[in-house]
């Protein structure tokens, strides 16, 4: 199979989740309203989605290991499509745990998908010789913004949900049953995986996560999830709560960050290719690091604003490059980047939740201290992401 195909059919199946996922986010004020439920019973509801992801995440790279990577992908596509419908029929009846139902298998999906697409991307870079997982990461944030899009578009025209998932359902179904067949085979497939016992198998994988590089390299993905986590979750209302400015422009600065997220994605391949991934890793940090600075003590908004341009910039390759460090040995490498993920999704997961128990007791600016420790020190261990085979870069 042409890696080069393969690399094109990426950025395409890397976008799809990206649109799922602001598909759902930009409806679940509707969905609230439909189901009756106040805002603490609709955490519970969106936690299926967390849970689901979750289990996606863990249970994904011994799957990898017997059947390979694309075939994952297709059944990754299948649980987004059969969630979401789930979740739109859900809706249209008022039937709360169906939707949570459906968010636990569309999260299945996602979590899946995002072991799956990087150990696919994480193949394609060892054989162009060429950094790619960043790019393929912004893709998925330009597929977040085409899922707002369209999701602010069926707001603003009164579609049902159910309609709406049903097309956003077609949207990624339909390019991945044709695409998926065009993957190479193989990708992550082990031989020792089918002579192994499933009890063996799950030993197998799970050992990685007591190598010191992954562990380290887990730290590292860590911190930077849980800037990225941490600015998705609470930017604007830090901005409104510390600034004083109104919610348009709180939403303007969390525009800025995605914004400077997607540059950086996009264009951080050549800056890896040219000057190696430790020193791109600790530069990635200072910069979040001088950010976050400038946004907690930054006295004015428009300094603040600055430092959010930073921030952004800084935190957009903490987890595709982490990922593509864990891959870097073929062999094992879908439980590798299975684990490396499952660090990732934790910190954006659990992170941000905790940001706002300090900033309810400290004020959210002051609690983004926290965030900038975590940079701090994902940058300080930035040499575990060394790689461990010369593939694209010279000694660092």
């Amino acid at each position: 199979m042409n890696p080069k195909i393969t690399r094109n059919i990426l950025f395409l199946l890397f976008a799809l989740p990206g649109v799922a996922f602001a598909s759902w986010v930009s409806r679940t004020p509707t969905i609230r309203d439909i189901l009756h439920v106040s805002t603490a019973e609709m955490g519970v509801i969106i936690f299926g989605l967390a849970a689901g992801s979750l289990l996606g995440l863990l249970s994904t790279g011994p799957i990898i290991s017997r059947l390979g990577g694309r075939s994952v992908i297709l059944g990754s596509a299948f649980l987004i499509v059969v969630g979401f419908v789930i979740v739109g029929l859900g809706t249209a009846l008022s039937f709360t745990s169906l939707v949570f139902v459906g968010l636990v298998i569309f999260g299945s999906g996602y979590g899946v998908a995002e072991v799956a697409l990087n150990v696919e991307g994480s193949a394609v870079e060892n054989q162009l010789n060429k950094t790619l997982l960043p790019a393929f990461h912004g893709s998925f944030s330009l597929g977040t913004l085409v899922g707002a899009i369209i999701g602010s578009g069926a707001v603003g025209l009164n579609i049902p949900v159910v309609v709406h998932f049903g097309v956003v359902a077609i949207i990624i179904a339909a390019p991945t049953l044709y695409f998926y067949r065009f993957l190479p085979h193989d990708t992550g497939k082990e031989k020792e995986a089918f002579t192994q016992k499933l009890g063996a198998n799950m030993r197998a994988q799970l050992a990685v996560w007591k190598e010191r590089r992954i562990l380290l390299i887990g730290i590292i993905v860590l911190g930077m999830a849980f800037a990225e986590g941490s600015a998705n979750d609470w930017l604007p209302l830090a901005m409104v709560d510390g600034y004083g400015v109104d919610s348009l422009t709180g939403s303007y600065m969390y525009g800025l960050f995605v914004t400077a997220m997607t540059i950086g994605r996009f264009t951080g391949g050549f800056l890896l290719d040219k000057y190696g991934r430790v020193p791109v890793l600790k530069g990635s940090a200072v910069l979040a690091a001088m950010g976050i600075i400038l946004v907690i003590w930054g006295q004015h908004y428009l300094v603040a604003g600055l430092g959010v341009l930073l921030w952004g910039l800084g935190a957009s390759l903490g987890f595709p490059v982490g990922l593509s460090a864990a891959g870097d040995d073929p062999r094992g490498a879908a439980a590798r980047v299975g684990a490396v993920a499952t660090i990732g999704y934790i910190a954006s997961l659990v992170g941000p939740p905790g940001l706002g128990f300090l900033g309810e007791h400290f004020g959210l600016l002051h609690a983004l201290i926290v965030v900038l420790i975590g940079v701090s020190v994902a940058g300080l261990i930035s040499g575990a992401a060394r790689p461990i085979r010369m593939k694209r870069e010279k000694s660092n």
